[in-house]
């Protein structure tokens, strides 16, 4: 601390340095707190766009199976829920679920490029689901707890969150839900339409941890940046305010020199036009006062 207190360059250097520390701090803050929310506010938008357009492509691929006399309407539309045996929670067959794991599983699959979401999936209106994401259609294995992850397809979903989604007509209607794998998801779902009767919806979700976790690192990047900015600011501040009070530490030591007699015939020439040039030219009457003074005490003896 004494070695700070006794020179100026470090006082200054210290005082602007805490200054812009506080200013960067509060600035940082500010940042990463509206960084945060426009990413937040960005992955729920392309969750409800990325919905829109799975219903409208799943629509478009029941209708062709109409038009191509694959299916009947009525096919389509089928409730007879078939249950196939051995499973825990049941699962479920319907005339047209063969069908939909060849023509929209690639389909869906696609969805799961961006690396925050997490299933896309077609329901119907009741929330059964003919065909899951790959991730999730894995061949049962027997063990409750790994299929109730990994093979979750043709399952109804009818938990509150599962038919909002399912019922739902608002396109990219937006809902937040624990699954019961106990993960916590952002559900956005948008409307199926078969030959303008409402089939079911398509549900896009997006795990809350990656979307936590894409701030996180959001954040860090901009505290990383603005830390490096501040470590820069900071050295440049002290080179600065050093090279600027350069002038002065000659003046003290010249001035120091005047004070035991020594340089009285160096003029001394201000360098600058500010407060240091003053002093300068402060010195340098004394320095011409003290050398007439000296003289006249010579020319005495």
């Amino acid at each position: 601390m004494e070695f700070i207190t006794k020179r100026i360059a470090l006082k200054v250097a210290l005082i602007v340095n805490i200054g812009l520390f506080v200013i960067m701090s509060i600035g940082t803050w500010f940042l990463t707190n509206k960084q945060s929310h426009s990413l937040e506010e960005q992955m729920i938008e392309r969750g409800k766009i990325e919905s829109i357009i799975g219903a409208r492509m799943i629509g478009q691929i029941l209708e062709e199976a109409v038009d191509n006399g694959v299916f009947q309407v009525n096919d389509i539309f089928d409730k007879q829920y078939i249950e196939i045996p051995g499973f825990d929670p049941p699962k479920f067959h319907t005339k047209y679920d063969s069908y939909l794991d060849k023509s929209i599983l690639s389909l869906q699959d696609e969805f799961l490029e961006d690396p925050s979401v997490v299933f896309a999936v077609a329901v119907d209106i009741n929330g059964y689901l003919p065909t899951h994401n790959s991730r999730f259609n894995q061949p049962p294995t027997g063990d409750k707890e790994k299929d109730l992850k990994l093979n979750r397809t043709k399952r109804i979903f009818a938990d509150e969150t599962g038919l909002k989604a399912a019922k739902n007509t608002q396109k990219g209607f937006v809902q937040k839900y624990k699954r019961d794998t106990g993960e916590e998801f952002y559900d956005f779902s948008s409307p199926i339409y078969v030959q303008g009767k409402h089939w079911g919806g398509f549900r896009v979700g997006v795990a809350l941890d990656k979307i936590n976790n894409a701030k996180k690192a959001q954040v860090q990047s901009l505290v990383i940046i603005m830390g490096l900015l501040g470590i820069i600011s900071i050295i440049l501040i002290i080179i600065m305010v050093n090279i600027s009070l350069k002038p002065l530490q000659n003046l003290t030591l010249t001035a120091s020199n005047l004070a035991d007699g020594k340089g009285l015939d160096v003029p001394i020439i201000p360098t600058t036009k500010d407060e240091i040039g003053k002093l300068a030219e402060v010195l340098e009457r004394l320095r011409i006062s003290l050398e007439r003074a000296f003289q006249k005490l010579q020319q005495r003896r």
